[in-house]
């Protein structure tokens, strides 16, 4: 019986252990999302995160009237960073929209959409859908000049593409005022906003390191201690070294530790 308290209590222990480690593989996993973007250069990381509220902007990046929209020489462009179009106002008019919520609902099922006349009629083409949408930083020798967000759509007769530049700038959206068309059915724009300007979030090294992450443990270890030990003293009317929760696996953790210890080797002598 004592054995079997003993592997239960190693188990308890391992259990521990890798809940704590996974806590902290998870955390650095899940801060990736569509429109972020980090990466280091000369010992310094540089983060962007184009879908984060912010100050001004608790929409981050997107648009509140839910599109931006720019022209020239007589082509419309309409888009949306991070997201689909949705249109409360002055939806697109053009023919052809099937890839892009169909007549009814033209410019709200992509993140892209222009419009060309042909024969004297406009002709809508999607230029991108929000799953195809890549960040890459515009040059890594400068980072704050901004990043380049590119979305495409792979269409019936042609593949399309808009590629966004998003310039630093932090007084203030400005923008888009230029469309230029690149290829057969590629167009550039850019845009002016304070979500293009990097953030330096470490000057080490990506992730978490070993000191940060001990310290998490240690914080996790105190926060769960004390909760427990008010519970118990308030609530449970514990008094004494007991109120401590757990006391008995805690004081048994060091012949815990040993055992393991010795299993471990045993199994290792066993092996060979």
């Amino acid at each position: 019986m004592r054995i079997d308290r003993r592997i239960y209590l190693s188990h308890q222990f391992i259990f521990l252990v890798w809940v704590l480690t996974s806590f902290q593989r998870v955390s650095g996993d899940s801060v990736s999302t569509l429109c972020d973007l980090s990466f280091k250069e000369k010992n310094k990381v540089y983060h962007y995160s184009l879908a984060s509220s912010v100050r001004k902007f608790p929409h981050g990046v997107l648009s509140e009237d839910g599109f931006y929209k720019v022209a020239a020489n007589g082509t419309v462009l309409w888009f949306q960073l991070c997201g689909s179009m949705i249109f409360n106002h002055g939806p697109p008019v053009c023919l052809d929209c099937k890839d892009c919520g169909g007549p009814s609902r033209c410019g709200m099922g992509c993140s892209a959409l222009v419009s060309n006349k042909v024969d004297g009629y406009p002709v809508c083409t999607t230029l991108g859908q929000p799953s195809s949408t890549l960040i890459d930083v515009r040059d890594k020798k400068s980072p704050h000049a901004g990043i380049t967000v590119k979305v495409t759509n792979s269409g019936q007769r042609f593949n399309c593409s808009l590629s966004v530049s998003v310039i630093c700038n932090s007084n203030g959206v400005q923008g888009p005022l230029t469309l230029e068309k690149v290829g057969l059915c590629d167009y550039n724009t850019e845009l002016k906003h304070p979500l293009g300007c990097a953030k330096i979030v470490s000057s080490r090294g990506s992730g978490f390191g070993f000191g940060t992450f001990m310290i998490m443990v240690l914080c996790l270890f105190g926060g769960y201690m004390l909760a427990g030990s008010v519970y118990r003293f308030f609530y449970l009317h514990v008094r004494g070294i007991d109120v401590i929760p757990n006391l008995e696996f805690w004081a048994s953790l060091p012949h815990t530790v040993q055992f393991v210890s010795l299993v471990s080797e045993e199994i290792q002598r066993t092996v060979s």
